[in-house]
């Protein structure tokens, strides 16, 4: 999500909603022990995803891009753990010579694209504003990211972009408190309207409408 934790395992729930959906509160929930949540923040992203021709990670629901803005801008790499759990690899945003992916990253999917030469295959932008969920003691346990995204696939003929809104539910601990508090706020957006999302990945949505 927005910040830079560097390798790391990503646990976290997807939700669809509408473009007037409205995000409950979360101030009053039994798990946050009445602390206060913490104003939310916005930030502005541009990803830029790669594949084989024969989208041979998106296949294997593997994802790979460079994205620019928030606090973790740079090369992400997310590989499939189990459900709504994803390991996820960084590289700077300046390696790779030239703009070409970095060699730790490609490295690691090598036996996934088999020679295939990996190239831009979608650019998706979003406005995203981040509110992060805190346990009594003040360790951040959750976040709750509320993205309006636009996403365009570059190889196949360009119609119009695709736009949708999606709710991120990111914990950001281990601590058992951080499931029971994903557990509420799931339960809340549910019930505020929105719904388990349709898609396992931003990048799958856009290359399956636009296919």
């Amino acid at each position: 999500m927005t910040t830079s934790k560097g390798d790391h395992l990503e646990i976290e729930q997807k939700y669809d909603a509408d473009a007037d959906f409205v995000l409950p509160r979360f101030g009053g929930l039994p798990e946050l022990g009445g602390r206060r949540v913490a104003d939310p923040k916005r930030y502005y992203l541009s990803a830029t995803y790669f594949d084989t021709e024969d989208l041979r990670l998106n296949k294997n629901k593997v994802t790979l891009r460079r994205r620019v803005g928030g606090t973790d801008e740079g090369w992400h790499l997310k590989l499939p753990v189990r459900k709504d759990t994803r390991q996820e690899k960084h590289a700077p945003l300046g390696d790779g010579a030239a703009g070409a992916i970095p060699a730790t990253l490609s490295a690691q999917v090598e036996d996934i694209t088999a020679g295939e030469r990996l190239h831009p295959v979608a650019i998706l932008d979003t406005e995203r504003t981040v509110l992060t969920l805190a346990a009594k003691s003040g360790e951040p346990l959750l976040e709750i990211a509320d993205d309006r995204v636009t996403g365009t696939r570059l190889d196949a003929a360009r119609g119009e972009p695709l736009t949708w809104r999606e709710i991120e539910v990111e914990a950001l601990s281990e601590d058992p408190g951080a499931a029971r508090l994903a557990e509420a706020v799931g339960k809340l957006l549910r019930e505020a309207g929105a719904r388990p999302s349709a898609s396992g990945s931003k990048l799958s949505r856009v290359l399956s409408s636009q296919s």
